[in-house]
């Protein structure tokens, strides 16, 4: 367990100034994200800020992706609506406390590794529809509290403050980069409307933030097998929703940093994180994406960023919110449309001509059902049950069976390319049964038992030639094969020829 409680990695070389500035850069960014996504939820402004410095402290502290930032997340409130409205914030509490303890289960059970069966066409597909999400939810700061748009002095105010923190955020690193761009952003755009008095959106338009330590509080619910049964399906889905978002920004940021998280250890920090938030008053929540890469592109590695973030958030709701809700939101909109930009993936509308037909439509699907659906969970899950599809479909074409017969009169069918359900119906084409010989043997030297749907269609084959009066011998079948094959020996009966001196490279893999 002593790896869990490393602090910092002292391999790595810790700049503690950009560790700091990019820490409270993320807290301010933090803060009207927090507060809109608990409003979403329909709970109060404070119980998003508490989820977001509880996820943070702990995922920074024990989490397996220093640099990556959690907090109060638009999925998880997405999730977490219909129970808020049918029984109240007491038993959101308990949700995410057993929401926590899946989590927590899954990581434990190095259920981690799972993530390796999301192709590349949906991560692409992910980070997309993403930074598509993202902008669309900044549209909001150009409207009034009625959500009609802005118009005259006032929208052009709030455009001219937006596009001058990008142009900041995008020059200020040809000059100089001793300080994060995005705090410089916004601490010039905080300036400039106080110093001149203008009349804009403020965080404290949103809704206050003021407010204490987090109370620690045991939910108020009928602790019952019924009440289990209620919030489970919540729990289960919030778990779900929060491990692979989390999971996929620690890829995205490997793959930016150029270094590998621990997706197991991540997903028990994530799981503590959230019980202890449900323990602490916070909706619960997972890793941010958008705060992920302020954070990263302001040149933080380490842990010490998210603790800073995390801390300052909480000196904001304590002692600071009267200044913080004076935070032009404009600010705020321009720092979060620049991490839009960035997050897209323009080399991906590159790859177009490149890419296969179905991994563009892969990526095109997971962008638009993100963007439309705002759900990105169920977004990875449709891109990776197409691509499976595809992959089967692809592997089914490819089996073929290579004919010959010996000098004994023995007729030889070698098999290519897997046997599994996809395939089956091509497989029993390849025979001849009325016409074989009286011995047949059936060659798996280059292919492979993938599945019960293979073991069934090698069953019915054998019993078509029994039925003529032929014989049959499997050959070269590999360990885990021959092991399918004796699991189901009362759905088959077959003659297996075994060669001892035959392995298949895939048998150690």
């Amino acid at each position: 367990m002593k790896k869990f409680f490393n602090l910092f990695d002292l391999s790595q070389k810790v700049n503690y100034k950009n560790e700091v500035l990019s820490g409270l850069t993320v807290a301010l960014a933090l803060v009207p994200e927090a507060v809109a996504f608990a409003l979403i939820a329909g709970l109060s402004p404070l119980t998003g800020l508490y989820a977001a410095f509880m996820m943070g402290l702990v995922t920074s502290i024990l989490g397996g992706r220093p640099g990556m930032i959690s907090g109060a997340t638009g999925a998880i409130a997405v999730v977490l609506v219909s129970l808020v409205q049918s029984h109240g914030v007491e038993y959101i509490f308990a949700t995410v406390i057993l929401a926590g303890i899946i989590q927590v289960s899954a990581g434990l059970l190095r259920l981690g590794k799972l993530m390796r069966l999301v192709p590349q066409p949906v991560i692409f597909g992910f980070v997309n529809g993403l930074a598509v999400v993202i902008f669309m939810s900044q549209l909001v700061s150009f409207k009034d509290n009625s959500g009609n748009w802005l118009s005259g002095e006032s929208m052009y105010v709030i455009l001219g403050l937006v596009l001058l923190t990008m142009f900041i955020i995008w020059g200020l690193p040809k000059i100089s980069k001793a300080i994060p761009a995005s705090l410089v952003a916004i601490l010039s755009i905080f300036g400039i409307v106080v110093a001149f008095g203008i009349d804009t959106k403020t965080v404290g338009d949103i809704a206050s933030i003021e407010g204490g330590f987090p109370p620690f509080h045991i939910p108020s619910i009928d602790w019952s097998l019924d009440t289990l049964l209620l919030i489970l399906p919540y729990s289960a889905i919030v778990a779900g929703v929060g491990l692979i978002e989390s999971l996929l920004t620690l890829n995205i940021i490997d793959e930016i940093t150029e270094t590998r998280g621990r997706g197991n250890k991540e997903a028990v920090a994530q799981g503590i994180a959230n019980v202890l938030s449900g323990l602490f008053s916070g909706m619960g929540g997972c890793a941010m994406i958008g705060q992920s890469l302020i954070n990263i592109s302001s040149g933080a590695r380490a842990r010490l960023s998210g603790i800073v973030a995390s801390i300052m958030l909480l000196v904001f709701i304590m002692f600071g919110a009267s200044i913080i809700e004076k935070l032009p939101i404009a600010a705020l909109t321009g720092l979060m449309i620049m991490v839009a930009i960035g997050t897209f993936e323009w080399a991906s509308l590159r790859t177009f001509r490149r890419m296969p037909p179905s991994d563009i439509f892969v990526m095109v699907v997971v962008t638009l059902v993100t963007a439309v659906l705002h759900n990105l969970a169920l977004a990875v899950i449709i891109g990776v049950i197409i691509s499976a599809l595809v992959f089967a479909w692809d592997n089914a074409k490819r089996i073929r069976a290579r004919k010959s017969i010996d000098k004994d009169g023995i007729k030889h069918y070698e098999i290519y390319g897997p046997l599994f359900f996809g395939s089956v119906t091509a497989f029993n084409e390849k025979f001849d049964v009325l016409n074989d010989p009286e011995e047949v043997i059936i060659d798996f030297a280059e292919s492979r038992v993938v599945d019960m749907s293979a073991i069934e269609a090698l069953n019915k084959i054998t019993e078509r030639y029994h039925k003529v009066g032929k014989k049959v011998h499997l050959k070269h079948l590999s360990t885990d094969c021959q092991l399918l094959l004796q699991n189901a020996d009362a759905i088959i009966d077959v003659n297996v020829l075994e060669d001892p001196t035959y392995h298949l490279v895939v048998d150690k893999v």
